[in-house]
């Protein structure tokens, strides 16, 4: 019994041992198997040829990669492979388990297979074997497959942790998770896998926009997280710290070993009825299947919540006045507003909005468009609005802000004052530094070095002077976040391509900016060939006119009108006529006429006015 108490110094009874219902095949005594282990209700192929091509393919596998060690010469170290994959199989087989199922198993749980190789070779150099088979003679004369076995039915996991260990675990996971899952039968969790691996990885290929919202949870909740959020947090950080970080969330293998071990409860869930009810829920409002994924990869707790919770917290979006269909959208890229914590929050959010007089209407648009907020807690958006009060922007005007860029609530508060500074230098005072913001409330979230001064530097490469900088921008904030290679330049091509020089394009913008935000093919384009083609004028006279913004801000008509009436006042204005005649009191007066030339839809006509001079005398 010395040899017994050693064995067990090395390999201590196994905690997984819990083969009740699910696995009635295991024995309660140990080492006594319930009928031959050459039984296998599944005839395999491999009984008679070893190096099936179902397994690892002998001849390729070098002996350095073997999962365990070759200490005894005159064994094959490849057939003990074979053979040890063999027994893996056909115990898999006893648990309900198909061939085929079983090959690919065994042959991808290699350490699985290097610890009972390792527990067979140890007994055998203590002759353990040989004590045991005194003992019970039943164990007498078995060979190295069968030893294989017995170790694998000692292990009391019922065959889970080698399946676990082929979707990727680590041994030590595997054996932690088959733990949990000790009253699940093999057959069931292996189809629960495949269900929840095809639900979490499979669909449009949005990875980096998974990884990309995943990062803005983590970077933007600000409120105590319950223990549904926390568990996602620090999932994202297991994925995080892995090579290719969150951008490989949706479409990594490594991904999905970590899902299960940080949420292995999911593999306790029936999926007939619980799981495919919640993919009915969801497609009912709105999202689509393949869509799913975003969902309950990045709020995995999401996946044990009962219909009825998600349907009232829901519910609770409704009450503030977010429609379901939007609450659908809200849901593929932000799945964490569905938890306690802001479920909470929501209503403070609300309170807090309705406190400082922002419209009702507001508040739902910054809901919709940026729900990130709702993980921001009141005193830090507190903090924002008391920097926006002190520009003058409050009730209506705050309301703007935060209906088109709530994001700015987020910002930190230094950062705002780096952008307002800025600004002041430019040469605004702070009723103007509001009303720019107010307008353009992404400037606030722009940075300085990298785009704020390369805008006005781009400005002033094209003519703008420095003294019209300040006009330039306050009538067209935008200039400062447009991009200039895609918004910009070409508008600045396309008016040269048109004849107008830089000098031209320079003056015009100094007087109307927003000139470089029209688009070419709507309003520019056809402007231009309605001034040229139809009104037969060179393009240089757009450069003095002096409203740009009535120009393009007019239809077709309206601007030929406008226009005319601009050049019969400016040029064309026929010097005045004067005449004199007698009245009939023969008294002599006189007078002057002027006339107008025009076109409008291409009748031409000419307005005279005629103005007459007269003595008192004339009746």
């Amino acid at each position: 019994m010395a040899t017994m108490a050693s064995f067990f110094l090395f390999f201590p009874i196994p905690t997984i041992n819990a083969c009740t219902k699910s696995s009635p095949l295991i024995p309660l005594h140990r080492f006594i198997l319930p009928q031959s282990l050459n039984f296998c209700p599944f005839p395999s192929r491999f009984h008679s040829l070893l190096t099936s091509s179902h397994f690892l393919p002998l001849a390729s596998i070098s002996h350095d990669a073997l999962p365990f060690s070759d200490d005894t010469p005159e064994e094959d170290p490849l057939q003990s492979l074979a053979e040890a994959q063999l027994a893996v199989s056909e115990y898999l087989q006893r648990f309900g388990v198909s061939e085929d199922e079983s090959v690919s198993i065994a042959s991808n749980s290699p350490r699985f297979l290097k610890m009972l190789v390792d527990a067979v070779r140890e007994l055998d150099e203590t002759s353990m074997w040989v004590s045991w088979s005194k003992e019970r003679g039943e164990l007498d004369g078995f060979g190295f497959k069968e030893k294989v076995a017995l170790m694998a039915m000692e292990k009391g996991d019922c065959g889970k942790v080698a399946f676990l260990e082929s979707v990727g675990m680590n041994l030590s996971s595997a054996m932690n998770v088959a733990r949990y899952l000790s009253g699940e039968m093999l057959p069931s969790l292996i189809y629960k896998v495949k269900y929840m691996k095809e639900l979490f990885f499979s669909g449009s290929g949005d990875g980096k926009l998974i990884g990309k919202n995943a990062r803005r949870m983590m970077t933007n909740l600000s409120i105590p997280p319950d223990d549904d959020v926390q568990q996602t947090l620090s999932f994202f950080e297991k994925i995080e710290a892995r090579r290719g970080g969150l951008d490989m969330l949706s479409s990594s293998e490594e991904s999905f070993r970590l899902l299960l071990e940080s949420f292995p409860r999911m593999l306790l869930l029936s999926v007939e009825s619980h799981v495919k009810p919640m993919v009915e829920f969801l497609e009912k409002i709105s999202i689509p299947k393949e869509r799913m994924r975003s969902i309950f990869l990045l709020f995995p707790p999401v996946i044990f919540f009962d219909t009825e919770v998600l349907r009232s917290r829901i519910m609770a979006f409704e009450e503030v006045g977010v429609e379901v269909t939007v609450v659908g959208k809200l849901l593929i890229k932000y799945p964490w507003i569905m938890s306690n914590c802001i479920d909470g929050n929501l209503k403070q959010i609300i309170s807090f909005f309705e406190l400082e007089k922002v419209p009702n209407a507001s508040i739902i648009n910054a809901i919709s468009s940026w729900p990130l907020i709702l993980g921001s807690s009141t005193s830090k958006l507190q903090l924002m609005v008391d920097r926006f009060d002190g520009l003058g922007v409050r009730s209506k005007k705050l309301g703007q802000v935060i209906a088109t860029s709530p994001q700015i609530l987020l910002l930190e508060p230094q950062e705002f004052l780096q952008v307002v500074s800025f600004l002041e230098e430019v040469g605004f005072d702070k009723e103007s530094v509001g009303r720019i913001i107010a307008r353009c409330p992404e400037i606030s979230a722009t940075s300085i070095e990298k785009t704020l001064k390369r805008k006005l530097e781009f400005l002033i490469s094209i003519g703008v002077s420095k003294t019209h900088l300040p006009r330039a921008i306050k009538k067209y904030p935008e200039l400062l976040v447009s991009d200039p290679h895609k918004t910009l330049l070409p508008r600045i091509r396309y008016l040269r391509q048109r004849g107008l020089s830089e000098r031209d394009i320079a003056s015009m913008v100094g007087r109307f900016s927003p000139l470089l935000g029209y688009s070419i093919e709507e309003v520019l384009r056809p402007k231009l060939d309605f001034l040229v083609n139809i009104m037969e004028k060179p393009i240089k006279e757009v450069v003095d006119y002096p409203s740009l913004k009535d120009m393009l801000g007019k239809n077709d008509e309206e601007f030929s009108v406008a226009f005319l009436n601009y050049k019969r006042t400016a040029e064309h204005l026929r010097p005045p006529t004067f005449y004199s005649a007698k009245c009939s009191c023969c008294c002599i007066w006189g007078g002057y006429e002027s006339s107008y030339p025009f076109e409008v839809d291409g009748v031409k006509a000419e307005l005279v006015v005629a103005k007459v001079a007269k003595r008192s005398c004339c009746p």
